[in-house]
């Protein structure tokens, strides 16, 4: 797997690329990538727009938290 195109994909605030990248990890993976998309939503250090990509994220994989 390709590191930056999977996290540019999971950022890019586009909902079917979003999940696209998401659905092609294992379920570990998953759960690693929500819980790293959970703490850039809510916690300080993160630029604003990083911030903005993880909520679109997590938004546009609802269906598999």
């Amino acid at each position: 797997i390709d590191l930056e195109k999977l996290w540019n994909d999971l950022l890019s605030r586009e909902s079917q690329k979003v999940q696209r990248a998401f659905t092609r990890l294992d379920k570990e993976s998953q759960q690693a990538v929500l819980q790293h998309l959970t703490c850039m939503s809510v916690e300080a250090g993160w630029h604003p727009e990083q911030r903005i990509s993880a909520e679109a994220a997590l938004k546009a994989l609802a269906l598999y938290k």
